[in-house]
């Protein structure tokens, strides 16, 4: 029984929540509705489909085939529903197998009210077709419990209540392209739930309203993210429910520690495909890139003509921002043993055969490069000599909330041979897309920088259009206008790249 005074503060906390609660999205009438759908590529020839409900199922099943009429597979997982404590939902995640390279499928998630969707196979490694990516960093969406952007300029979009997708620009403008590319990259900063405090509304229910604040954004993503792969990795809003003084204030066990990302995820991305190559060593190289990935954390996937490596900048490595210890504060990880993200990545880079996927791409959170101050110090020691030495093409990142691209640099100085050949990454940063921090001024932009923009939400998309050229587009959200374009030309003439580290001498 409770002690008067006990009553008293249970009744005063009561009151307190219920003048200053989070608004939920609403539940559907039949609990096991899917909602929060996602699908990624989990191997060469399978595809994982993810889904949330509001109770837990007995049995997560998918319908499939090749024609919507006709979906003769069934498919069940083999885990049961997963949650969180604070979260409302459950998980869960189904793999079709066994599919055909670049092929149409229809799927059915088993279970309250739900449509036919559908899915385009991973393209084969090796497969010539063109195709492109979007790559979205640092987005945010989401209604009444918190803003989309704040920023000098006075825009904010006006998010009304779900399933409004297409009002926010950056995921109005991916819906309606839908056609127009073949997966999104997000590595990192998914949602900005940790800002819920931004709404003074939430000022005594963080809690809830950190968790709805991640309903909302996965609901309103769905449109793109149930048909388009949705290939994603770390950043620091994942690690915790708040930064600053929130984290320690208004965090519960189950927001902590990258929890929500690890279990949204951790069934549903891939750790590295065995190689296609006819190299004894690449084949090695591979196997062992497979027993060190740690996905959602850092994994692989060949798509095509690329090979592409998401990695975290967030920890795991010697001086990680959001490590325990770390300059941020968040006291995160580690997800592996010591050094087996650099070991993942060296073993998963000296796979890479070009004669079969001639582009390699490395997207993660933090860049090293930007318009904003040094960036991040110790992802520069961790990542950059291991991206020069195995010839990365393109790095990608966010964090930075505007967009900017590079010529090809290494160790602060541009490569002599620019666009056309170079042995340096290219680097871009698409931080620009939408959340509500808003757009960052620029402070400091670098002599080797090309493109520069903060007017207004805008995205990268890359185009592989054929095995030496590579074409990015910065794209206005809002209009589509296409802001800035580069076509990078690379002979990739060597099938596996050693470089030494070149001479610096500033240009």
């Amino acid at each position: 029984m409770m002690a008067p005074i006990q009553k008293l503060l249970a009744c005063t906390v009561l009151a307190a929540s219920a003048s200053a609660a989070a608004t939920w999205p609403p539940k559907p009438a039949d609990l096991e509705t899917p909602v929060q759908q996602r699908i990624a590529i989990d191997g060469p020839n399978s595809m994982a489909i993810s889904w949330n409900t509001y109770e837990p199922l007995h049995q997560a099943c998918i319908q499939w085939g090749t024609a919507a009429a006709n979906l003769s597979n069934t498919v069940c997982a083999d885990k049961k529903s997963v949650t969180y404590p604070s979260s409302r939902t459950w998980f869960h995640s189904v793999v079709l197998g066994h599919l055909k390279p670049a092929t149409t499928y229809y799927y059915k998630i088993v279970g309250g009210q739900s449509a036919i969707e559908h899915f385009l196979s991973p393209r084969a490694a090796g497969d010539e077709t063109p195709f492109s990516i979007n790559t979205i960093i640092d987005l945010g969406a989401y209604g009444q419990d918190g803003y989309t952007i704040r920023q000098n300029h006075g825009r904010r979009d006006n998010i009304a209540e779900i399933p409004m997708s297409t009002n926010h620009t950056t995921i109005g403008r991916l819906s309606s392209t839908l056609n127009d590319y073949e997966l999104v990259l997000h590595p990192g900063d998914l949602g900005y739930a940790d800002t819920w405090s931004e709404n003074p509304a939430n000022k005594d229910d963080g809690e809830n309203a950190f968790a709805s604040i991640l309903e909302r954004f996965y609901l309103q993503l769905a449109p793109i993210s149930q048909q388009r792969p949705y290939m994603v990795s770390p950043g620091n809003h994942e690690a915790a429910c708040g930064l600053g003084h929130h984290k320690t204030q208004f965090c519960p066990e189950g927001q902590k520690n990258f929890t929500d990302f690890r279990v949204r995820f951790g069934d549903n991305m891939p750790t590295a495909f065995e190689s296609k190559s006819e190299s004894h060593e690449a084949r090695v190289n591979a196997n062992r890139a497979q027993k060190l990935a740690n996905p959602p954390f850092w994994y692989s996937f060949e798509y095509g003509m690329a090979h592409i490596v998401m990695i975290d900048t967030e920890t795991d490595f010697e001086n990680a921002p959001d490590a325990v210890g770390g300059s941020e504060g968040l006291d995160s990880g580690p997800f592996g043993a010591p050094n087996q993200q650099l070991e993942f990545l060296e073993a998963d880079l000296a796979s890479v055969d070009r004669g079969v996927t001639p582009w390699l791409v490395v997207a993660g959170h933090r860049p090293w490069y930007a318009a904003n101050g040094p960036g991040c110090t110790s992802c520069k020691a961790a990542f950059e000599h291991v991206f020069y030495k195995y010839g990365v093409d393109v790095a990608v990142f966010g964090h930075v909330h505007n967009s900017q691209r590079y010529l090809p640099v290494y160790d602060g100085v541009a490569d002599p041979a620019g666009l056309d050949d170079p042995e340096a990454p290219m680097h871009i940063v698409s931080g620009g897309t939408g959340n509500i921090e808003g757009l960052d001024e620029f402070d400091k932009v670098p002599h080797f920088n090309a493109f520069a923009y903060n007017d207004d939400f805008a995205y990268a998309n890359l185009r592989f259009e054929d095995a030496q050229n590579l074409r990015v587009n910065f794209i206005r959200s809002a209009t589509g206008e296409v802001l800035d374009t580069s076509v990078l030309h690379k002979s990739h003439k060597k099938r596996f790249v050693r470089q030494s580290f070149y001479s610096q001498i500033e240009i």
